[in-house]
């Protein structure tokens, strides 16, 4: 399963009332990527409204056709935790800024084992790297796992 799968609406049910929609609490379900993308949210509170449009902003916002089914929202929102976990920032902490930032969250266990995920597959990266001689993918993949290590 992956990490997207895990990520969910903070305040659920207050949003889900206030829009009188009734949607998943997984953020990146379809149903709740089309009340993102399409659904009408001028009944939010102002707070709620300007998190949800930045979350549709920053992880939405791509030209593909099928957009937001594209794939894009999801390997953003994987980035947003790598570029969260480079900056020095445990899972709890990620979390926290996460729900600042949009209102979703994880449980930090399933971000410690997206996080261990992710460094194993960079190790395997260095090693297929070395093996294929190229240096400079090895090097790279191994700042990366460090970044994710420290």
């Amino acid at each position: 399963m992956a990490v997207t799968d895990k990520i969910y609406v903070k305040n659920h049910r207050q949003i889900a009332s206030q829009i009188d929609t009734r949607f998943p609490k997984s953020a990146f379900s379809g149903a709740t990527l089309d009340i993102l993308f399409t659904g009408d949210l001028s009944d939010l509170d102002e707070t709620t409204r300007d998190k949800v449009l930045d979350f549709a902003e920053d992880f939405l916002d791509c030209g593909c056709d099928s957009n937001p089914y594209c794939g894009h929202p999801e390997r953003k929102f994987v980035r947003y935790l790598l570029d969260l976990r480079a900056q020095g920032l445990d899972p709890e902490s990620m979390v926290n800024v996460m729900t600042d930032d949009y209102m979703v969250y994880a449980y930090p266990g399933d971000l410690y084992s997206f996080l261990d995920d992710a460094v194993r597959t960079l190790e395997a990266v260095e090693d297929l790297a070395e093996v294929d001689d190229r240096p400079d993918e090895a090097d790279r993949a191994s700042r990366k796992k460090r970044e994710l290590t420290r």
